[in-house]
């Protein structure tokens, strides 16, 4: 048997074996095909393709989730600081008075005005001025004469009288500090009478029976009174601090 003797025949798409393109393998149609087919051959790439795409869903979901929790996070956060930020609104303007007025009758008390020397004139005067428009929820009235030396309040009228002499009491008598003075209570019938026993002039206030507690409504008179009304001095034992 003849044998025949056949050469190698160079295929046409054979790979050059020097210049730039030596040792690349050409691209074309068939191997692209090769490399998906060989890529879809590979042990477990379908799971590992639909692990990915599940991951993938699962990282949307979570973001979508974390934006739905974060915009209402943010809206509350924003409104907490706006408000905080914004200035308070303006506090009420406080009330006149603490008290509510009584209803009372605007004529003028009826007082005698006695007249009175100079320096007393003076000093009683200044005290008229410094006496308050309302002590505690009684309103001033007008007097019938002296306003100069004169004051009311309410009604029944609680009358303030400047320019009278002082008592003298005993010294076991009952008599009170009030705001820095000292007063002495007579009682009537119808009415506590109070005069100062330590100002250079005498002050009286007459409380009637319809107020109780007849010390709490000298208060703000006797700040009028140390304000205006020299001390004379010494003051009776009851009284010295």
């Amino acid at each position: 048997m003849d044998e025949k003797t056949s050469s190698p025949e160079t295929p046409t798409d054979a790979v050059p074996t020097t210049g730039p393109a030596a040792g690349r393998p050409s691209a074309g149609p068939a191997t692209d095909r090769a490399a998906a087919g060989s890529a879809a051959d590979r042990p477990g790439a379908g799971a590992a393709d639909g692990r990915r795409a599940g991951w993938d869903r699962s990282t949307r979901r979570a973001a979508l989730f974390a934006s739905l929790v974060a915009v209402p996070v943010t809206v509350a956060v924003a409104g907490f600081t706006f408000a905080k930020l914004s200035p308070d609104p303006p506090a009420a303007a406080p009330s006149a008075s603490p008290t509510t007025l009584r209803g009372q009758s605007s004529t003028p008390v009826e007082m005698a005005a006695p007249a009175l020397a100079q320096r007393p004139g003076v000093v009683c005067l200044a005290l008229v001025s410094q006496l308050p428009a309302t002590v505690r929820e009684l309103a001033q009235r007008p007097v019938t004469a002296g306003a100069e030396q004169n004051a009311a309040y309410g009604d029944p009228a609680l009358t303030v009288a400047c320019g009278g002499p002082e008592p003298t009491v005993d010294a076991t008598a009952d008599v009170w500090t009030v705001n820095g003075v000292c007063w002495y209570a007579a009682e009537r019938s119808d009415a506590t009478v109070l005069t100062t026993l330590d100002r250079e002039t005498g002050v009286t206030v007459t409380v009637p029976r319809a107020y109780e507690g007849p010390l709490q409504w000298l208060t703000p008179i006797s700040d009028a009174v140390v304000a205006s009304v020299p001390s004379a001095g010494d003051s009776p034992s009851g009284c010295r601090r």
